[in-house]
C-alpha cells in the first residue's frame, strides 16, 4: 500500500471537515473491512483516511420505548447483535445478522460503513428498507434525513456528497408487522447471496393489507417491487396471489449476472423466492432454501 495519511477526528463536525468534496483520494473509514480489501488489491490508494472510530456518540443504541431502534453510525454488526430486545422488537434484523459473514466481521463492520459502502450483495440494506428505515446524513451545511430506499443511487453508489457522512440510522416501530429476509446463496449459508428478498408484511392472516417488498444482489442496488406489492396488497395469500406475484416481480426488475449466477438464473431466482419470502414472513411453511 502506498502511504496515506490518517485522521483521527473526535467530533462528527471535525470529521467532516477532514473530508474533501472535490477529491475521491479522502474517504471516512469505519470498520474498514472492505476498504481495507479495496487498498491491498490496489484498487483504491488514499491520500487521507478519516478513521471514524472515536467520533462522539457513533456506537449509541437506543431501543425506545415506542419500539423504535436508534443507531450511530458507529455501531458495529456484532454489538447491534447482541442488543438486549432487539430479537423481540425486530427478529427479522436479529435473524439476518446471523448469517451475515461471520462473527469477525461483525464484529468489526459498522451500520453507517454497511450502508455507505453500497455493495449490492449486503444483506443488510434490502431488510432496513423493507423497514422503513431512515439515515441522517451529516454535512458542511447540516443534516438531512433520507429513507434507505432512497440511500443507493446505483451500483457501489449513494447520494451521499464526499464530504458528507452518515450519523445515525433508524428503525420505526415494528408494530405487529411480520417481516422476514430470505437469502440464496451458492455456497455456505453465511457467503455473499445470490438473491436476497426482504418482505414486511402488514396482516390478517392471509389477508394482506400492505407489503413492503425489496429485492438485492440479483440487482444494481436494493430495489422495491412495485408490481409485486401491488398483486399482494389486499389480496389473499394464496398460491395463485403469489405465484402472480413472483411472475410480475420477475417482469418488472432487470437483473444482473455476477460470480453468484446468470442474469436468466437470478430471475428465476426472483419468480420462486418472492412468494417463499412471504409464506415465510406469514408463517405459511414452504420457505425453503438458505434463509436468515
Amino acid at each position: 500500500m502506498t502511504p496515506f495519511e490518517l485522521a483521527e477526528p473526535r467530533s462528527l463536525k471535525e470529521a467532516i471537515a477532514l473530508l474533501d468534496a472535490e477529491d475521491d483520494s479522502v474517504r471516512p473509514i469505519a470498520g474498514g473491512t472492505a476498504l481495507m480489501l479495496m487498498m491491498k488489491a490496489g484498487v483504491f490508494r488514499p491520500t487521507r483516511l478519516v478513521a471514524l472510530r472515536r467520533v462522539a456518540g457513533g456506537n449509541a443504541i437506543e431501543l425506545a420505548a415506542d419500539g423504535s431502534l436508534h443507531l450511530g453510525a458507529q455501531v458495529t454488526l456484532g454489538a447491534l447483535e447482541r442488543t438486549k430486545g432487539l430479537r423481540e422488537a425486530f427478529p427479522v434484523i436479529a435473524q439476518t445478522l446471523r448469517t451475515l459473514s461471520n462473527v469477525r466481521v461483525r464484529n468489526v463492520a459498522t451500520i453507517g460503513g454497511n450502508l455507505a459502502h453500497a455493495d449490492p450483495h449486503m444483506d443488510l440494506p434490502p431488510v432496513l428498507a423493507a423497514l422503513g428505515a431512515q439515515v441522517t446524513i451529516a454535512g458542511p451545511n447540516g443534516e438531512r434525513k433520507v429513507a434507505v430506499e432512497n440511500l443507493f443511487a446505483g451500483y457501489y453508489q449513494t447520494v451521499l456528497a464526499r464530504n458528507e457522512l452518515i450519523a445515525k440510522v433508524t428503525m420505526p416501530p415494528h408494530g405487529g408487522k411480520r417481516a422476514a429476509y430470505m437469502k440464496v446463496t451458492t455456497r455456505s449459508a453465511d457467503d455473499w447471496p445470490a438473491l436476497g428478498v426482504a418482505a414486511v408484511i402488514d396482516a390478517q392472516g392471509r389477508a394482506v393489507r400492505n407489503i413492503d417488498l425489496f429485492l438485492s444482489a440479483a440487482t444494481e442496488k436494493p430495489t422495491r417491487l412495485k408490481a409485486a406489492e401491488a398483486v399482494l396488497r389486499g389480496a389473499e395469500a394464496d398460491e395463485t396471489t403469489l405465484k402472480r406475484a413472483g411472475e410480475a416481480a420477475a417482469g418488472e426488475v432487470e437483473t444482473m449476472a455476477d460470480a453468484r449466477g446468470s442474469a436468466s438464473y437470478k430471475k428465476e431466482l426472483v419468480r420462486v423466492f418472492v412468494a417463499r419470502a412471504v409464506r415465510k414472513a406469514l408463517g405459511l411453511g414452504d420457505a425453503q432454501g438458505r434463509a436468515a
